[in-house]
């Protein structure tokens, strides 16, 4: 039973009835009910706010049984969009979903400028444009996330993005002050794990998600929250040193598990060997279609590597689930087996090592999903997700 201030109660209780249409996609006032123990009468109040507000929908079900037609509860997907932002070294990409989660529209635009100000302002231009072009719907942009690559503070400000270079920049308080309205920053990798939650895996309190594009970043999900640490930059997991004295970092390390085991350096290792520059993933699938041996060495070299950080975070931190997201695995042949089989250790335990479903999307849509989560004032969403490639 719980027991306080009665705005409160129905504050929790507005929030529980909320995940739980979301969680059924339609549902009936009788059935909300029984699954969250709530009053009828109780419901029927919450859901009568939740129409007036438009956040909630009815929708006559349609049967072939004798009586009334039961009434169904959905969410109002179009009461309101996201804007989710992954601000990454050589692009920008902006994807708009509804309340759903689900991605309306999705561009990408090329970056040919690491300074700040110029940064600023394309994002300034683009979310502009956004909020004018859904500012008609109930509750126009309900909120705007970006992903960065990089250190970001508890206090949401950049402490540093290696690949730009900017050192204690305050983006959100700029974009904000032109905006003149909210904006979140949050960490690349754990708005990919929070995807892979939210998306794919609801039935999971513990949840790592390792990146390994540009660099390596970690997501990590422990007990349904984001773990950050002491000032919110946990999971630069990248920069575990695996080969002491190894190849130098960014960072100012030398050996880091990003030098090995991202895409970046699988790709490094390609062009050196191949002596092309700017290998793409089309010609790596080509490669491996043709059995090349130089791919195959250097996939397998990566996997190897790859094997040992996963090792070493499965041992620190004992998770339900472990996702990999990397697009040169998923088109690798029996990549994940390769990878169980250097997981010999009796000593790690995990129930689940997978590929991520979702790829570099994972981001965006994690950091749409964000959005929803802060607008519903819902701890947690379990969404459906639907591939769409052409998104």
């Amino acid at each position: 039973m719980i027991t306080g201030d009665a705005s409160y109660i129905k504050k929790i209780n507005r929030s529980l009835i909320i995940r739980e249409i979301l969680k059924e996609g339609l549902i009936s006032r009788a059935d909300l009910s029984k699954i969250t123990a709530l009053t009828r009468a109780t419901i029927s109040s919450q859901v009568a706010d939740l129409l007036e507000e438009e956040l909630v929908i009815e929708t006559q079900l349609e049967h072939n049984s004798v009586g009334r037609k039961p009434i169904m509860l959905s969410l109002n997907g179009q009461a309101g969009y996201a804007l989710g932002i992954d601000l990454d070294f050589s692009q920008i990409t902006f994807t708009l979903s509804n309340l759903l989660g689900q991605p309306i529209s999705s561009e990408t635009i090329e970056l040919h400028t690491h300074d700040y100000a110029d940064i600023l302002k394309q994002l300034i231009q683009y979310i502009t444009r956004y909020q004018e072009e859904f500012s008609n719907s109930r509750y126009g942009i309900v909120g705007i996330v970006i992903a960065i690559h990089g250190l970001v503070s508890n206090e949401q400000t950049i402490q540093f993005v290696p690949r730009f270079q900017w050192v204690n920049t305050n983006l959100k308080s700029d974009l904000e002050e032109a905006l003149g309205t909210e904006v979140q920053l949050e960490n690349n990798a754990n708005l990919s794990a929070f995807a892979e939650r939210v998306f794919i895996h609801h039935e999971t309190d513990n949840l790592l998600c390792a990146t390994l594009y540009s660099g390596i970043g970690l997501g990590m999900i422990m007990n349904n929250k984001f773990f950050r640490g002491h000032d919110g930059f946990a999971g630069e997991i990248g920069h575990m040193i695996i080969v002491p004295g190894g190849k130098p970092c960014n960072c100012g390390n030398k050996g880091c598990w990003e030098r090995y085991a991202s895409e970046t350096s699988v790709f490094e290792s390609l062009s050196e060997r191949k002596n092309i520059r700017n290998i793409s993933y089309e010609q790596v699938r080509q490669w491996l279609s043709e059995n090349d041996a130089d791919v195959h060495e250097v996939m397998e070299q990566f996997i190897y590597y790859l094997s040992i950080g996963l090792n070493n975070l499965i041992n620190i931190n004992n998770p339900d689930v472990v996702v990999v997201d990397s697009e040169l695995l998923r088109m690798y042949p029996d990549a994940l087996q390769k990878i169980h089989q250097n997981l010999h250790s009796q000593i790690s335990h995990y129930r689940q090592l997978t590929l991520s479903t979702i790829g570099k999307k994972s981001c965006v849509l994690g950091a749409c999903a964000l959005a929803i989560t802060h607008f519903l004032d819902v701890p947690l969403l379990n969404l459906p997700y639907e591939k769409k490639d052409d998104l």
